[in-house]
């Protein structure tokens, strides 16, 4: 039998295993593609295909961000005092796992003249804080409107 580039092709893909090895597999074995796939088995010389959608694959990639997130603090502070200071994996656990708490909080936070910030591992200070500062002023204004409605009335 012929060995052709779609026959090396075929059995590097089916066996996991460079073109050198589908190629010498398949000289061996006459050219037969099944033949070829036996002996690279025997020899043990397979490989498990890996895949980006591997359970592995998932879960370093998960991994990953837990460690990156981990290095983020969310920090809330009122006139200088420290209220709340926990990493962003359990806020974000918190959020999700009591969400109407925590909606409800954070819209208290807000309104109360909280600084809601986030801290990298370094101190430094996130990016995402010009906009919370932004929606900050935002819902104190609104208070403030809301407490003088009230008092004119």
């Amino acid at each position: 039998m012929e060995i052709t580039l779609e026959k090396i092709d075929l059995l590097r893909k089916r066996a996991n295993v460079s073109y050198k090895e589908a190629k010498e597999a398949l000289e061996k074995n006459g050219g037969n593609v099944v033949e070829a796939l036996a002996f690279l088995e025997e020899e043990n010389k397979i490989r498990p295909e890996e895949f980006e959608g591997s359970a592995s694959s998932v879960f370093k990639k998960i991994k990953n961000i837990y460690t990156r997130a981990s290095r983020i603090r969310l920090v809330i502070t009122k006139n200088e005092a420290t209220i709340l200071n926990i990493n962003l994996p359990l806020a974000l656990l918190v959020a999700v796992l009591a969400m109407p708490l925590a909606a409800a909080l954070l819209v208290l936070a807000l309104l109360t003249d909280c600084r809601i910030r986030f801290y990298k591992s370094s101190g430094e200070e996130c990016s995402i804080n010009s906009s919370i500062e932004n929606i900050t002023s935002k819902a104190s204004e609104f208070a403030d409107r809301v407490s003088r409605e009230i008092k004119i009335d």
